[in-house]
């Protein structure tokens, strides 16, 4: 099914986030759109919008830092290096949903980006409590690694698994925090309720059938 929406919650500057993750929101950055298959990170300043609006670059000084790269050789050597990295998380998240692990390739590769672009953190104080915070100052395009490392650390370590799943109506991917884990749609707006008036019509269709 095609993604025809464009829910205020749902598109932030153009990109989906229907994910409860922004590492999976990461993968549904090639969604089905009335066009087809559309890559929604074709050059380094959708790389940067995309970085804001999914939080992973949120400080003022990082944000004015990866504007500056729009035309460095470095960010878009970045970019084609991490839209390869999208698809071989694709592949290692459909293995999850699949009731399956990843591979121990695809873990030696994250733990080698963890190595190399470790996270780091700040002590200090707040109305009387010490406050652990990320820091995050990025100085080179590469170093955009290091939230999205970690994302993906926390993905494949921390979430339980049996809740990460694809769509049952297109190619979005999601972490269901729904209390019953019962959520079967990347979005009602999306595809929740055009599968619903779908079952409705096959159901009256049925029923005036019978009637005959």
């Amino acid at each position: 099914m095609r993604i025809a929406s464009r829910e205020v919650n749902e598109w932030i500057d153009g990109f989906l986030f229907v994910a409860n993750k922004p590492i999976l929101d990461l993968l549904n950055t090639k969604p089905v759109l009335e066009n087809g298959p559309t890559e929604l990170l074709p050059d380094v300043r959708a790389l940067e919008r995309w970085l804001i609006a999914s939080g992973m670059v949120a400080s003022r000084t990082a944000k004015d830092t990866v504007r500056g790269w729009r035309q460095a050789p470095e960010a878009a050597t970045f970019l084609g290096q991490l839209i390869a990295f999208r698809e071989r998380l694709r592949e290692a998240v459909v293995r999850m949903e699949n009731g399956s692990s990843p591979t121990d390739a695809f873990l030696a590769e994250v733990t080698s980006l963890l190595l190399q672009y470790p996270r780091r953190t700040s002590l200090h104080k707040r109305d009387g409590k010490v406050i652990q915070e990320t820091l995050f100052e990025p100085r080179q395009p590469a170093d955009l690694w290091a939230p999205i490392i970690d994302a993906t650390a926390d993905l494949l370590a921390g979430a339980q698994s049996s809740r990460i799943r694809k769509c049952e109506s297109c190619v979005l991917h999601f972490f269901d925090t729904s209390k019953k884990g019962s959520r079967r749609w990347c979005s009602m707006n999306i595809c929740g309720n055009k599968l619903k008036v779908a079952a409705y019509q096959r159901r009256k269709r049925g029923d005036h059938a019978t009637t005959k």
